[in-house]
């Protein structure tokens, strides 16, 4: 009997040795052959699919970075198809005009338009001393840094409600008074209601040779040399980007990622994160290297091949977003704008929205501004992951979520035309009296009611000098699901030398002064050209350019550092700029405006 068990227990131990050998023999040829391994207990997978262990080849050397080898892309899918339910989920579904009604007091969001939500690249540059370019500050960028009374008066049941304030406000140079409009950007959902759709989103991130240049200064400078000294490198930076965005998925979110230099390599396929190793994917995030140049073409259009994956993808179920991280600065394939422009607006047709997020004080914004100008678009700029960590919280909600298309906004009126919009994503944003806006997407509203980058602010221009007038104000819209709305309302002026209807339209028309006259500064120093200077008797004018004087000032693509230098007439400006902008704030009250104060001390101690 002993005899029999001991035989038994050995048996038993040989099998276990076999099994273990086992074990240990597929494993090493797991990761020799760089495979991913499912987790046994979680089911989990790590589909990680390029070769971050590849060795960069030139010359017959194993230490250049400027080759990449990339494994052979496997195709993997899910078993979970996109008309997939919410899982019991809270989900926000903009269906029809009931969706939005709210029947309680609580406070509701708002909206803000698409195209740049940030100016942080325009105040990097100065901090560190270099010239910004006349488009690292918008509009629309610098209201998003804002808070801003709507002016709402009523409640509505509809998506989308304009309130509109009117305003008569002295120019702080000229004295001249002009005549505004803000079109609040108000909504119906009840804060507590907005949830997002679940989404599918592609990552595609520039791995390319200035990517790792350190994030304040030039690539493309001569002097630029990596030390032990310096700080992380925007491939760093931008490495933790992307997995504080992986941070806010959630099980039946999908994700996927391509990576780019001279061409474009599968990261990973796009699938449920239910069922991704997230972390050992974020752990092959961080070792990733940048290499070659910048084919940004080829990287986008792999990302939109993993959308055509699958043959249906169900728009009332799933969002579907592709974010490009970048210093925009494409060198190679089809490097203009409007190549990647038309990729762009393709895949909004298709339903496939495009977020770009600017790493590096060399970000070219030129190239941005001009991509964003799409439905469903926007750009933010990358300074440090912890920043990037703490407006990606609650705000990359709002950021992949849009939810009104093709705003269009008729002013009717006999005494008044659209002089200028202020604020909107639209690039070409006046065609005769109408406003039109490509996406507003939900944003932050405050315990009192402001909205976090609330308002388009129009300029007008009077035609009868005799008569105030009214305006007739009709805006159409759509809703994420392609159904129709519109309203109609009339404004009138009050019978004021100058008056402001509420602080949401006085900060407006700040912000905006100030935008135009560093506009104006910028492209006066870099040209010298006398058109951009400010005359004391046409006061804070728009800045008007053309692309070919852009291009003539920046080149195409590729940005070079240039030392940040005010002359002796704009200090001045500067000066009755900042004493305005402080007079305002009595009256305004926000703390926010002394970021803005700053910026102008900085430029006048030049």
């Amino acid at each position: 009997m002993e005899k029999k068990q001991r035989k038994t227990k050995l048996i038993g131990g040989i099998i276990a040795l076999i099994i273990i050998a086992g074990i240990i023999c597929i494993v090493s040829f797991a990761i020799k052959n760089n495979k991913k391994i499912s987790n046994i207990v979680t089911g989990k997978k790590d589909d990680w699919e390029f070769n971050t262990n590849s060795k960069y080849i030139e010359s017959g050397t194993t230490n250049s970075k400027s080759t990449l080898q990339a494994q052979s892309l496997t195709s993997t899918t899910d078993t979970a198809g996109f008309g997939a339910t919410s899982n019991g989920k809270s989900l926000f579904n903009a269906g029809s005009s009931m969706d939005y009604a709210s029947t309680s007091t609580e406070s509701t969001i708002g909206f803000s338009t698409g195209g740049a939500k940030d100016v942080e690249n325009f105040r990097k540059n100065i901090e560190k001393g270099y010239f910004p370019i006349s488009t690292d500050i918008t509009y629309n960028g610098i209201f998003y840094d804002y808070t801003f009374d709507t002016g709402r008066k009523n409640e509505s049941k509809e998506l989308f409600s304009p309130s509109y304030s009117t305003a008569i406000s002295k120019d702080p140079i000229s004295g001249k008074s002009e005549y505004y409009i803000t079109v609040g950007l108000n909504s119906n959902i009840k804060e507590s209601d907005f949830k997002r759709k679940k989404l599918n989103l592609v990552v595609v991130l520039d791995i390319s040779g200035s990517m790792g240049a350190t994030f304040d200064s030039y690539y493309y400078d001569s002097s630029n040399q990596k030390n032990e000294d310096s700080k992380k490198t925007k491939m760093q930076i931008a490495n933790e980007s992307v997995n504080i965005l992986i941070d806010q998925l959630k099980d039946d979110d999908r994700f996927g990622m391509v990576l780019f230099d001279d061409k474009a390599y599968l990261g990973k396929q796009l699938s449920l994160i239910e069922n991704t190793d997230v972390e050992a994917i974020k752990n092959h995030i961080l070792e990733i290297q940048d290499a070659g140049g910048t084919n940004f073409e080829s990287g986008y259009t792999k990302a939109t091949e993993l959308f055509r994956e699958y043959k249906n993808i169900d728009s009332s179920e799933y969002e579907n977003r592709i974010i490009v991280i970048t210093d925009a600065m494409p060198n190679t394939g089809n490097t203009s704008d409007k190549g990647l422009l038309s990729y762009v607006k393709k895949n909004a047709t298709d339903g496939i929205y495009t977020t770009f997020i600017g790493v590096g004080v060399d970000f070219n914004t030129k190239l941005i501004e001009t991509i964003s100008d799409v439905k469903g678009a926007n750009y933010y700029s990358v300074h440090s992951s912890n920043e990037f960590k703490e407006r990606m919280g609650e705000q990359f909600e709002y950021m992949v979520t849009p939810l009104v298309f093709d705003l269009n906004l008729n002013l009717k009126s006999e005494d008044y035309e659209i002089q200028t919009v202020y604020g909107s994503d639209t690039v070409n944003k006046e065609n005769g009296n109408i406003m039109s806006v490509n996406t507003l997407f939900p944003s932050k509203s405050t315990t009192t009611g402001e909205v976090k980058g609330g308002v388009v602010l129009l300029k007008l221009k009077k035609k009868n000098s005799n008569n105030l007038g009214s305006l007739k104000l009709d805006v159409s819209y759509k809703d994420r699901n392609g159904k129709e709305f519109s309203n109609s309302q009339t404004v009138e002026f009050n019978n004021s030398e100058e008056y402001y209807e509420n602080t949401g339209i006085r900060k407006a028309i700040v912000l905006t002064r100030y935008v135009n006259a560093l506009k104006n500064w910028i492209l006066f120093e870099r040209t010298e050209n006398e058109k951009f200077v400010i005359e004391p008797m046409d006061g804070i004018v728009d800045c008007v350019y053309t692309e070919s004087e852009i291009y003539k000032i920046l080149g195409e693509h590729e940005r070079t550092s240039v030392s940040l230098k005010v002359s002796a007439n704009y200090k001045e400006i500067f000066k009755k700029l900042k004493q305005y902008i402080l007079d305002e704030n009595n009256f305004i009250n926000d703390t926010s405006l002394n970021q803005e104060i700053e910026i102008l001390d900085r430029l006048i101690e030049r």
